[in-house]
């Protein structure tokens, strides 16, 4: 082990023991999960080819030495025993290794899916993807959980059943080897652990550069993708030259790293290429001679290059498998660096959430807010109670205030402290300003799931008339058809199915988030009294200029956080009447 470190701190490698104890008690899930017993089986299966593979390259170099020798004695009948001889023996090794093949690629695929499932579900939980977005600390969490997952599965798979077929390898040529020439051995061993601390030297710097590059290619990537995702707004704007010089800087990061990358490689194979074409001749300096002198048959040479080359291969996994290594190291890095992020505690004085069902209001207690990024207070101890039944608008100067408030009753700002209740997630529902409409057929986006189980028909169509959703059914073809829905419904249509999906779930509080900018005042108006119709108590966050005709409440948010909660006069009320 200790060994193994000291590689590892030679290379600049970013693994500790804690990783390592990390990754051992994944592959310990793996084997007790639902399935670690075909796993496992697959596992064995290719040990089993392992030991037929080198067995069968044992048997095949003897079967070529004879088949040499028959040559050198102008054996006829020799010649075409060890022919057909040899092509039985590689027929059958062909057929192993392509099973061997498919046998691993299949473990591989097990692997990744069973591994992926798993961080799509961390991702998902506890709302992961939203602390990571929100903190900004780490890029590109979905190319590591895609791309950088399918390599760790692939790569370990395979540097595993390398370090074993190594192994396997040297305990099979070691024997063949010496009993050829005890020095051509020694050779072997010493000139491997040069070429490897060479190798080591020479290489060091790609791990950095590797774990750099993916990290660009995916900054590069996702520039594209935004194109992609806001062609419509992009042509409409013209943006196209700006955009053009965004994707040329990151195209520009993501070169000058890689052209880096092509220096290193070209340093190191002057010296790999070097190292491979020296094994082809190494054997022949020592064993020749020997042939030579009448000590050896002609045959021993071919079957000591073959030796030697096994051999050879397997002490120089170093030399040989470098650039992997170092790509390898950087994936584990950034996998490490993912969980890490994923499995992060709760800061402790955020603000307390706790449901209590049956409560019937949403209340604040002592509630203090703060900007993580100077610290100013956005709201200072807010002590307030908004029964069923009791429409609040909230206004401040300040917007970071009113978002603030809205993710903490979400449980999605833990910047601050003291407590937060409210009637549970199922009978609280959060709009936020831009609708989102999510993938999937018209009824999916709109009901819970498993609602669609017995919600009937007519009471869906019912709601979307009642929300003038008609022409946007007619466009989607039915409740069961999948569209690009940003594309094929207007801001309006959107967040008035947002509004559809309220009145579907009946939660007992709705929070909407600023929901007068992509409605007019007149349909908002008539969805507020749609919604207190339906006996569902609306919270709203909205700008200065809103009207609080609509609301018994108004919660008033100064600049510097203090706060005070009023009904709306009548002289507010008559001005929009008027």
């Amino acid at each position: 082990m200790r060994i193994i470190w000291s590689l590892v701190k030679a290379l600049k490698v970013p693994i500790t023991p804690a990783i390592w104890e990390r990754f051992i008690r994944m592959m310990r899930e793996l084997g007790g999960s639902e399935v670690g017993g075909k796993a496992k089986l697959l596992f064995v299966l290719l040990i089993l080819f392992l030991f037929a593979i080198n067995g069968l390259n044992v048997l095949n170099s003897y079967v070529n030495r004879d088949f040499m020798t028959a040559i050198e004695h102008q054996n006829m009948q020799g010649f075409i025993y060890y022919a057909f001889l040899f092509i039985f023996v590689m027929a059958i090794s062909t057929v192993v290794a392509v099973i061997y093949r498919y046998t691993e690629e299949t473990l591989g695929l097990l692997w990744r899916k069973w591994l992926t499932e798993r961080a799509i579900e961390r991702y998902l939980d506890k709302r992961i993807y939203f602390q990571l977005h929100s903190k900004d600390q780490l890029p590109n969490p979905d190319q590591r959980i895609s791309e950088d997952i399918r390599a760790l599965t692939a790569t370990t798979l395979s540097f595993t059943l390398m370090f074993l077929n190594a192994s396997f390898t040297v305990v099979a040529f070691s024997g063949v080897l010496w009993s050829i020439s005890p020095l051509l051995f020694v050779v072997a061993v010493a000139y491997s652990i040069l070429g490897s601390l060479l190798t080591i030297y020479l290489g060091k710097p790609l791990v950095k550069l590797n774990y750099d590059q993916l990290d660009r290619e995916a900054n590069f990537r996702s520039r594209l993708v935004h194109v992609r995702e806001n062609a419509e707004s992009v042509a409409l704007l013209r943006r196209e030259e700006r955009l053009q010089v965004r994707l040329r800087a990151r195209l520009d990061q993501l070169t000058s790293n890689f052209k880096r990358i092509i220096e290193v490689n070209r340093n190191l194979g002057f010296f790999t290429s070097g190292y491979n074409y020296l094994i082809q001749i190494i054997p022949a300096l020592f064993v020749a001679p020997l042939f030579i002198q009448g000590q050896a048959d002609f045959g021993v040479i071919t079957q000591s290059a073959v030796a030697f080359g096994h051999l050879l291969g397997a002490f120089s996994l170093i030399v040989t498998q470098f650039q992997s290594i170092s790509n390898y190291a950087a994936v584990v890095a950034r996998l490490n660096a993912l969980r890490d992020a994923m499995t992060q505690d709760r800061p402790e004085h955020a603000p307390e959430v706790e449901l209590c069902e049956g409560c019937g209001s949403v209340a604040y207690e002592q509630l203090t807010l703060y900007n993580p990024r100077d610290g100013q207070v956005l709201i200072k101890d807010l002590s307030l109670s908004i029964p069923s039944g009791v429409c609040l608008l909230a206004r401040a100067p300040s917007e970071a205030a009113e978002k603030a408030l809205f993710r903490a009753t979400a449980d999605l700002w833990h910047h601050g402290e003291g407590r937060i209740l409210h009637p549970g997630h199922d009978a609280i529902f959060f709009l936020p300003e831009r609708p989102y409409v999510p993938p999937g057929t018209l009824r999916e986006i709109l009901l819970r799931q498993a609602q669609e189980k017995w919600l009937p028909d007519w009471q869906i169509l019912a709601n979307l008339k009642l929300l003038n959703l008609e022409q946007a059914l007619t466009k989607a073809g039915g409740l069961d058809s999948e569209h690009n829905w940003a594309d094929l419904l207007s801001l309006s249509e959107q967040q008035r199915l947002s509004f559809a999906r309220v009145l579907l779930a009946a939660p007992q509080f709705v929070f909407l988030d600023h929901p007068s900018r992509s409605l007019s005042e007149c349909p908002l108006g008539e969805l507020l009294n749609l919604l207190r119709q339906q006996g569902i108590t609306y919270l709203t966050l909205g700008d200065l200029a809103d009207e609080p005709r609509f609301y018994d409440r108004l919660l008033e948010i100064s600049a510097d956080g203090s706060w005070r909660v009023r009904p709306p006069t009548l002289d507010e009320v008559g001005k929009v009447r008027k």
